[in-house]
């Protein structure tokens, strides 16, 4: 693990530092950005904060995460902007530029020490250009896959060559045949060996999987 005092603080908020980049006019980073850092969760560490901290019965994990994270980019000098920000910013572009990972099979970025267990929550834009090695995404592991169980994980073929089909999982998700994904999380993606010692715990996989549903209008 890198040693900064920046990533250090990161850490100690609960959230993890996925990768880095000086910007480009090409990035469309907000002007007067010198240095981004993502941020996000990459296992338990992040939602265990958010459960002890939330009011569950009106805090969403946007509005909480808004709130923490402008909290700790003030503390280091910083803009936060967030990935659902409208407009939405590329954050999945960012993640190539930071090194952060590759494409899955499955349409999510898979990072090249969490897998697919991580997701970006934030993004720290800083005034200076801080000393820290770039990022590098390394080979891409799907490539070295042979048997890529992901694909072949989905009890209703969800992900195909032709993309996600959404409908099908969130039906399926949401029906009795679905308390697998619904209770433990998305049966392809627990299938990628990669990064699997950060596989979200079951209590964090049900909150996520029931979130899904409620935006896609299902009986959570």
């Amino acid at each position: 693990m890198i040693e900064h005092p920046v990533l250090g603080a990161i850490n100690r908020a609960g959230f993890t530092a996925l990768g880095w980049f000086v910007p480009a006019p090409s990035d469309q980073v907000p002007p007067d950005t010198p240095f981004i850092i993502l941020i996000g969760n990459a296992g338990p560490a992040m939602f265990h904060r958010f459960v002890r901290e939330r009011d569950h019965s009106t805090t969403l994990l946007d509005v909480w995460t808004r709130e923490v994270v402008t909290h700790l980019a003030r503390d280091l000098d910083a803009t936060a902007v967030f990935p659902f920000d409208k407009p939405p910013l590329p954050f999945l572009t960012w993640a190539r530029r930071a090194g952060a990972g590759h494409i899955s099979p499955l349409g999510m970025n898979i990072h090249p020490t969490y897998g697919m267990w991580h997701a970006y929550r934030a993004a720290l834009l800083f005034p200076v250009v801080f000393d820290l090695p770039p990022h590098a995404a390394g080979a891409h592991p799907c490539e070295t896959c042979a048997d890529k169980p992901c694909l072949t994980a989905c009890p209703v073929n969800a992900f195909t060559a032709a993309g996600y089909d959404v409908s099908s999982c969130a039906t399926h998700v949401g029906s009795a045949a679905g308390t697998e994904c619904k209770s433990r999380g998305c049966l392809a993606r627990r299938a990628c060996p990669v990064g699997h010692e950060f596989s979200y715990t079951p209590e964090q996989a049900e909150f996520h999987m029931k979130a899904f549903l409620k935006a896609r209008g299902a009986d959570a």
